[in-house]
């Protein structure tokens, strides 16, 4: 109104009901803002698929006290946003409830994911995640993954964490193989196959799985299968010491297992008779 009909500064402000004082003195950002933003903004473009409410838990161990608020509006202003997947819409009669997990160990989920190499050639991916924690157990990678060469990764993980009560496969030839199975046998370990075309009987590493593929084999391009391996094995460790999980309470998978492992500890000790304790 000033520009275009040449009316004064303090007429133009009255009409808009704008002081004259704000007109002459626009908002700044202060620095905390302008460093939160900017903050904002480098881990949207490494983690492409977090919103805002995982930038938020990212931020505040650095940013103590931030509002997820304010997260909200400068991840708004900076015109940030995750795409989201149109999912299909199935009868109810398929979606199969899955039996809760309550400890750590008690059930792992498995399945295989398929990328290529720059080459073309394709290459495999075992991925292995505890039903309770969700935890991020093995994610192997090989041009052919066999049931003798699940057994072995397997083993290989037991020996840290302890093999599982049971777990959770579908009817892949790997799982149904005399070898698969003798191992089941041997450790006492509990099979649980899905029905045939039934993927959502095993959720929870469907659920990894999408995860998996978005944030890590999306963001890639391998050149070698060790390069391949190296990355996996960094984003399994970003995604279990630092990633948040929704569900968890948002903090990562470790920490909330870490935590469960010490109240067993705890809720142990107290049963016992104090003359044990000392």
């Amino acid at each position: 109104m000033v520009e275009q009909f040449h009316l004064s500064e303090r007429r133009a402000c009255r009409l808009v009901g704008l002081s004259r004082d704000s007109y002459r003195h626009p908002p700044q950002e202060t620095e905390m803002n302008q460093a939160l933003s900017a903050k904002i903004i480098e881990i949207a473009h490494v983690r492409r698929r977090f919103g805002y409410r995982r930038i938020h838990d990212l931020l505040r161990p650095e940013f103590a006290g931030v509002n997820h608020k304010r997260v909200l509006r400068l991840y708004q202003q900076a015109n940030l946003s995750v795409r989201k997947r149109r999912k299909a819409k199935r009868p109810a009669s398929e979606r199969m409830p899955l039996q809760l997990a309550r400890a750590v160990n008690e059930v792992w989920s498995m399945d295989f994911v398929s990328d290529s190499l720059a080459s073309g050639r394709r290459i495999k991916f075992l991925t292995v995640a505890d039903d309770f924690s969700h935890e991020c157990v093995q994610i192997g990678a090989d041009f052919g993954i066999s049931g003798e060469y699940v057994t072995r990764l397997l083993d290989e993980t037991a020996r840290f964490r302890g093999y599982p009560r049971a777990v959770r496969t579908d009817n892949g030839p790997e799982f149904t193989s005399r070898a698969f199975m003798a191992w089941a046998q041997g450790h006492g370990i509990r099979h649980i196959l899905i029905e045939p075309g039934r993927p959502m009987q095993n959720g929870y590493i469907e659920s990894f799985n999408g995860k998996f593929r978005d944030e890590c084999l999306n963001e890639h391009w391998f050149q070698t299968l060790p390069q391949a391996r190296a990355v996996v094995a960094a984003w399994r460790q970003d995604f279990n010491e630092v990633r948040p999980h929704s569900s968890l309470g948002r903090i990562p998978p470790a920490r909330f297992a870490e935590q469960h492992r010490q109240q067993a500890v705890d809720a142990a000790e107290d049963q016992l008779p104090s003359s044990q304790i000392d």
